[in-house]
């Protein structure tokens, strides 16, 4: 059974995965995300619009799990995590402009910040950030033999 470090070793090795909240309805919803991952505050940082589900859901119901695939089908890890959100992009360059251009940068490198803010504005983007609780997983070498 790995222990937590291994499955956040796991986490922090990709920055993709996906992601699950619970809708009103009492119905998962899951989406594929890029994520940014924080292994100081054990954190994943997620971009999303304001009008987006996921974003709606977890500022009605903070809670969320961010599941990223290992090398195989057979090894995963599961991270169950508090979610809150940033102010939504409205000026070029505010807060939370800068918490997204941020994220770009980890993810796709240097990039035209002036035209990164017009579109993060023009799109309403925020952030998600996923606190990991609990992890839990499954971490294996190679596949088992069926």
């Amino acid at each position: 059974m790995p222990d937590e470090q291994q499955l956040l070793d796991l986490i922090a090795t990709s920055n993709q995965g996906v992601l699950a909240a619970v809708t009103r309805g009492g119905y998962p919803h899951l989406t594929n995300v890029l994520y940014v991952w924080d292994s100081a505050e054990k954190m994943a940082r997620v971009s999303t619009t304001a009008a987006r589900v996921k974003g709606r859901i977890l500022q009605h119901d903070p809670h969320a799990a961010l599941h990223v695939a290992g090398p195989h089908f057979w090894s995963y890890a599961v991270a169950e995590c508090d979610a809150d959100t940033s102010d939504i992009a409205t000026t070029p360059g505010d807060e939370a402009c800068q918490e997204l251009l941020a994220m770009t940068k980890a993810i796709r490198g240097e990039v035209d910040e002036a035209a990164a803010f017009k579109r993060m504005v023009d799109e309403r983007r925020l952030v998600l950030r996923l606190r990991v609780k609990r992890a839990y997983g499954v971490l294996l070498d190679e596949p088992p033999s069926l």
